[in-house]
């Protein structure tokens, strides 16, 4: 059973706050660098290495949306307090592009943070993978919500299982509708429906099974046409078949 949305905007707003004290303090590397010609000064470099010194938002996009740094793990324990509220925000995604920072999350290794760092981190992602399910005016879509948080933990299965117990809910049905229409060009083709670092030789099959079990009732409840609910059919064939 999913929280409601009064819950689930709680638990939410616990999460940032939990980010918000696990990573007080923070700073990046002492010897961080980055081109200043295509970067920035050396004075913003300055603050990355001050705790707690809020970022304008062009100085902190520009930290996320640039994948040569040296030290990603110090850099992005830094500036997640402000990064998580621009994820719900939509702003980060629509920046970088959702599997661009999930590769930036994954390249800073949180998995290896003290334990109170990635509690905290994975609090926040499981209640922001909620708010992106249910709630009506969420600012990133399920299909980038998705593809951010497989780069991001480096895992899958757990947020189409936190998906398909979601479905209950009309909005996460209708947001399901929106990715498999997204997803579909790929899928036929046995392709991932965003460009991937990590295993796609097992993501591919697993998400096409999550659509061919849990699309058909969302897709009939939102009248969607029968050229795509005959294509999800399809995927539950094999390629021979698929393409007869």
């Amino acid at each position: 059973m999913i929280p409601d949305r009064t819950e689930i905007s709680g638990l939410l707003d616990e999460a940032l706050a939990g980010v918000a004290v696990a990573f007080q303090g923070t700073t990046a590397h002492e010897q961080e660098s980055n081109c200043e010609c295509h970067w920035g000064s050396a004075e913003e470099l300055a603050l990355l290495k001050t705790p707690d010194v809020p970022l304008d938002d062009d100085l902190l996009g520009r930290t996320y949306g640039t994948a040569d740094w040296h030290y990603p793990g110090p850099l992005l324990r830094r500036i997640l307090p402000q990064l998580t509220q621009h994820l719900v925000a939509g702003d980060a995604i629509s920046r970088t592009g959702a599997p661009g920072l999930g590769y930036f999350f994954a390249t800073a290794r949180w998995q290896e943070w003290p334990a109170g760092q990635q509690d905290a981190l994975r609090e926040f992602l499981n209640a922001w993978w909620l708010h992106v399910l249910v709630e009506p005016d969420a600012k990133v879509s399920a299909h980038d919500g998705l593809s951010f948080l497989a780069e991001a933990t480096i895992k899958f299965n757990p947020w189409l299982a936190a998906w398909a117990e979601a479905l209950v809910d009309e909005v996460t049905r209708r947001r399901l509708v929106e990715a498999v229409d997204e997803w579909m060009y790929d899928l036929r083709g046995n392709a991932l429906p965003w460009p991937s670092w990590h295993d796609v030789d097992t993501w591919v099959p697993a998400l096409q099974l999550f659509v061919v079990r849990h699309a058909p009732g969302a897709l009939r409840e939102h009248n969607a046409s029968v050229e795509l609910l005959d294509d999800v059919r399809r995927l539950g064939l094999s390629d021979p078949e698929r393409w007869a």
